[in-house]
């Protein structure tokens, strides 16, 4: 197996993963935002602005890390497919 300078399906496929990592991290982060931002106004005067930013945080969060997790799980099938490995289920 070549490396990824020198095949671009493997290229494409190390620039999904990193987009994939970035999104999970987007992603978790948003969830640990919005983690925050409830705590924060639950100890304080829970108010519009708070459930706001819990509820945005929790949308934008899932619509990041959704395909992140899909898309990095393709990535990983496809390398453990490459190296000749059960799908592992």
């Amino acid at each position: 197996m070549g490396t990824a300078e020198e095949d671009p399906i493997l290229a494409k496929r190390a620039q999904f993963s990193t987009a994939a990592d970035w999104g999970k991290k987007l992603g978790y982060s948003l969830f640990g935002l919005a983690m925050v931002a409830f705590f924060v106004g639950l100890f304080t005067s829970f108010n519009d602005a708070w459930g706001w930013i819990v509820i945005g945080s929790l949308i934008l969060g899932s619509v990041f890390l959704l395909p992140a997790i899909i898309i990095g799980y393709a990535v990983k099938a496809a390398y453990r497919d490459d190296l000749g490995l059960d799908s592992g289920h």
